[in-house]
């Protein structure tokens, strides 16, 4: 069976779908930090190299995937999603923590990597 997946960026972010949601986010054996985007959303084009910094700096740790709430409506519904961006972590197939990040936050790096720290 072929992958349902792709790599958006070189540091293995991979895109997210309401389809693959379940294999890839719930069931991963490690952490798994989901951006919820859109691509006219100016803010989460501000925030998408923050993100891409926290997935090189924890490549192999953490599996980072975007998820574009215009292709994929289910799942950002399912768990409340009103705003983007927002970023969602999940452990063990549940919420760990929850930010809807407006890019307001002093050193927005910093504050993901010490809340990746916590949870990995």
């Amino acid at each position: 069976m072929a992958s349902t997946t792709k790599d958006l960026h070189d540091n293995g972010i991979l895109e997210v779908t309401d389809g693959n949601f379940d294999q890839m986010v719930l069931k991963s054996n490690q952490p798994v930090l989901i951006d919820f985007w859109a691509a006219w959303c100016g803010p989460c084009k501000a925030l998408a190299p923050i993100v891409d910094e926290v997935a090189a700096a924890y490549q192999g740790k953490v599996t980072v995937g975007k998820m574009d709430v215009d292709n994929s409506p289910v799942t950002p519904q399912r768990y409340g999603v009103r705003g983007i961006p927002t970023l969602l972590i999940f452990k063990n197939g549940q919420v760990q923590r929850r930010r809807q990040d407006r890019i307001r936050f002093f050193r927005p790096t910093v504050s993901l990597t010490s809340t990746y720290q916590v949870i990995v």
